[in-house]
């Protein structure tokens, strides 16, 4: 998946229609990506569906000023998430 459609689609799961808030999703798809990074999980290439859904729920949880409760459930799913893709086959490179 290219920027532009991860960026798409993120707009679509923020309901956002105007282009006023690219930067800023942007930066929180960057900063998803680096958070996986961090965590070992190596982004292939093209995102496939796993990376996209774990940087959509990034930005869902982090994109303007959202409400606690709403917070706390997207980061648990965020971080299943990214734990689900630290322990899969073909989403680290441990040097083994």
């Amino acid at each position: 998946m290219t920027a532009e459609q991860m960026l798409a689609a993120t707009k679509l799961a923020l309901r956002i229609t105007t282009n006023a808030f690219d930067s800023e999703i942007l930066s929180l798809l960057n900063a998803a990506l680096l958070d996986l990074g961090v965590a070992g999980v190596v982004v292939p290439a093209e995102a496939n569906a796993l990376v996209e859904r774990a940087c959509i729920t990034y930005c869902r949880m982090n994109f303007g000023e959202p409400d606690n409760s709403n917070y706390d459930k997207l980061k648990r799913s965020y971080d299943e998430n990214k734990a689900q893709l630290v322990t899969c086959t073909g989403y680290t490179d441990w040097g083994l």
